[in-house]
């Protein structure tokens, strides 16, 4: 298993780094653990969760997903072998998550707060990575980089500044050890970066965002901050909530599918969408590929890539995931794909 630099931490992660977020609805502690040893001996020590998970995101599984890895971390006695990413909701109107029932936001004692119960939850006294799940401030679209720019309407909102001083004092009390960015926009990173130099503050080593064959925004901005700026992407989403499997292909809904349980993909419902999904299916057959092989290898392979996130809701979908690093993209296979993206470009942001 290959391994990236995570920033300029010093850290090095996974190609590959296992999501979680079907683990407390969709797959029990058990089956998660099961995902957490395969992993492990396929040599992914990289795990990515959030405070929010289980998804769908409620109050009765929220902190689950978290809580199922502290246990496997204490039965195996491995916290220091994982490399362990887990996130802080951005403001919202939810109230489940904070002792007093506020609606969420990024204030200096909701985000001690944040850690201390995540740090319970997953068993553990620090957290590798600890990222702002999405923004404070109000923004045109969730992921912050939409196709069609809608001003957002004005609201409250902490400064960045503010938020990088509290997760600093984080990182000095020892809680935390580095500080992560997902759902952010370009604007936003530069700023986190601006302030970090400026006043000595932890320096952001990474941005969780959407990528895909099917939403390739980050590229529009991101990608050269990435590179240039040493935050390199942590994709989530890479196979476009399993519409790039092909599996959703002539309107089928498979058994167990999360588009036959919960009506939650709308973000792969945009007119668009299915021209594209099939062209991509279509191509990967054309050339004896796997579909969601194909999407994955094309992801890890972007040189602004630090890792993939893969998730899976059984160990078998997770071998196959794994697997897809034995694919290569040639030249020719990525003109295919570029040539594509043209005529289909970013349905799905």
């Amino acid at each position: 298993m290959q391994r990236k630099p995570l920033g300029r931490t010093g850290l090095e992660v996974t190609t590959l780094c296992l999501g979680t977020m079907t683990w407390g609805q969709q797959n029990s502690e058990a089956e998660g653990h099961a995902q957490l040893d395969y992993a492990m001996e396929r040599g992914i020590d990289f795990i990515d969760t959030a405070e929010l998970y289980a998804i769908p995101p409620k109050a009765e599984t929220q902190g689950s997903t978290e809580r199922i890895i502290g246990t496997w971390m204490k039965a195996r006695r491995n916290r220091s072998d994982v490399i362990l990413a887990t996130k802080i909701v951005g403001r919202s109107g939810n109230t489940w998550f904070r002792d007093d029932g506020s609606p969420t936001e990024l204030s200096r004692a909701q985000i001690v707060e944040a850690v201390d119960k995540s740090l319970q939850r997953l068993q553990t006294d620090y957290i590798d990575l600890y990222q702002i799940h999405w923004p404070d401030r109000s923004v045109s679209q969730f992921g912050a980089n939409p196709v069609v720019w809608k001003p957002s309407e004005p609201g409250p909102e902490h400064p960045v500044e503010e938020t990088l001083e509290i997760l600093g004092e984080l990182v000095t009390a020892g809680k935390i050890r580095h500080v992560g960015l997902s759902n952010e926009s370009a604007w936003g990173t530069m700023t986190y970066l601006k302030h970090a130099e400026a006043k000595g503050l932890p320096r952001v080593a990474s941005i969780q965002n959407a990528y895909s064959l099917i939403n390739r925004t980050f590229e529009t901005a991101l990608a050269e901050v990435a590179m240039r700026e040493d935050v390199g992407l942590l994709a989530y989403s890479a196979l476009g909530q399993g519409y790039l499997t092909g599996k959703y292909e002539g309107g089928a809904r498979p058994a167990g599918a999360r588009l036959t349980l919960f009506d939650r993909m709308q973000r792969y419902q945009t007119p668009g969408a299915p021209a594209a999904i099939t062209a991509y299916v279509d191509l990967a057959r054309k050339w004896g590929l796997d579909p969601a092989q194909m999407a994955l290898a094309w992801a890890a392979s972007r040189p602004f890539m630090t890792s993939v996130i893969i998730g899976a809701t059984s160990v078998e979908q997770l071998k196959a995931n794994i697997d897809a690093l034995a694919v290569t993209i040639s030249p020719e296979l990525e003109a295919e794909i570029d040539a594509i993206h043209l005529r289909h470009t970013n349905p799905c942001p």
